[in-house]
């Protein structure tokens, strides 16, 4: 007689398959088991993830993306090279010569002198008195222009279509006239004999150009006034651009407008606010028309001397040539330096530019 230790096992749970939850057995046979639809098993099996090619396998491969760009700059860059390049290299090759008159007309050679004529200029206390003077009328002008610009690039986004059509073609019109035409009529504005401005505000013959300070406060409202429209078009561009819910949400938190522009057009605008100021710092410190044609080639005894003129004054009045370069080339390294220093902070604070 054969002893039989237990009952068979089912053939459903023979093998590795054991049990309702066994590696081997299908949504369906759980269903059988478990009283459950087919159709509901089959919904409760954890879905599988399909892997989504990179993107960046899909972007062409090889080393074009880093010579393409430049070759749409080359044509601007062949015509500033021309245009920058070569005269920059003369002035700084001019500023280590010895170089006056006597060379200019051939009746003594032309000998190098290395760094003397820096050594020269910045021993002359006229020299550091003009940069001062240059340094703190180019930081005026430009944060005047800002103010306005910006001011009226606000207000252009507040008035209608006639008012705002009227303000942009006076902008215009004043970013449009030459240099030496717009000294000339505030010149003649602010005439003591024949100027309205003195007969509106009863200053009799009062002399704008004989001071010191009157005579810089009045280029720069020439300055301002031929400066301000590119702030202010530039700005307004940038703030019709800005998202319209972005200003109501604004204006539903109980913003004021110049919270509304400190806190929320500001920052969207950052881009473009550094853009005109880089160009303001640009145009600001090397002022030369507006200084010599208003007050007359820089002001009684040179009060009113900005580093433009006082350059022009050395190189052609003086026919000191290599001293006129020297200050050219400390101009230009002044602008080099401060511009770079000013996209600098900007990185380092994290700003797209």
């Amino acid at each position: 007689m054969t002893r039989t230790t237990g009952a068979a096992p089912p053939p459903d749970a023979a093998g590795p398959a054991t049990g309702a939850g066994g590696p081997g057995t299908t949504a369906a046979d759980r269903a059988t088991r478990t009283g459950i639809s087919r159709q509901e098993a089959v919904a409760a099996q954890p879905a599988v993830a399909t892997p989504v090619p990179s993107r960046r396998s899909r972007r062409p491969a090889g080393p074009r993306g880093g010579w393409v760009p430049w070759l749409y700059l080359a044509p601007a860059l062949a015509v500033l090279g021309g245009l920058l390049a070569y005269p920059v290299y003369q002035l700084g090759l001019m500023s280590v010569l010895q170089y006056t008159q006597a060379q200019v007309s051939g009746g003594e050679p032309t000998s190098f002198r290395g760094l003397s004529n820096y050594r020269e200029l910045f021993a002359d206390d006229q020299f550091w008195q003009v940069l001062l003077a240059t340094i703190g009328f180019a930081a005026a002008c430009v944060l005047s222009t800002l103010a306005v610009g910006c001011a009226l690039a606000v207000l252009l986004t507040r008035v209608r279509a006639v008012p705002r059509l009227t303000l942009l073609l006076a902008a215009l019109g004043a970013w449009a006239t030459p240099t030496v035409t717009g000294s000339t009529v505030w010149l003649f504005l602010f005439d003591p004999d024949f100027g309205p401005v003195n007969r509106l505000l009863g200053l009799g013959d009062f002399s704008w150009t004989y001071g010191r300070y009157s005579a810089f406060l009045l280029v720069l409202l020439e300055v301002v006034w031929c400066s301000f429209p590119f702030v202010m078009v530039t700005v307004y561009a940038g703030i019709r651009a800005v998202p319209g819910e972005v200003l109501e949400a604004a204006a539903l938190d109980g913003a004021s407008q110049w919270r509304t522009w400190r806190s929320v057009l500001a920052p969207m605008l950052r881009p473009i606010l550094v853009i005109v100021t880089v160009q303001s710092v640009i145009w600001d410190f090397k002022v030369f028309t507006q200084i010599y044609v208003m007050t007359d080639g820089g002001g009684i005894a040179g009060q009113n001397l900005v580093l433009n003129v006082y350059a022009y004054q050395k190189a052609f009045a003086s026919s000191q040539y290599s001293l006129g370069s020297a200050i050219g080339v400390v101009t230009l390294l002044i602008l080099l330096g401060v511009t770079l220093g000013y996209l600098r902070l900007l990185r380092r604070r994290g700003e797209d530019l």
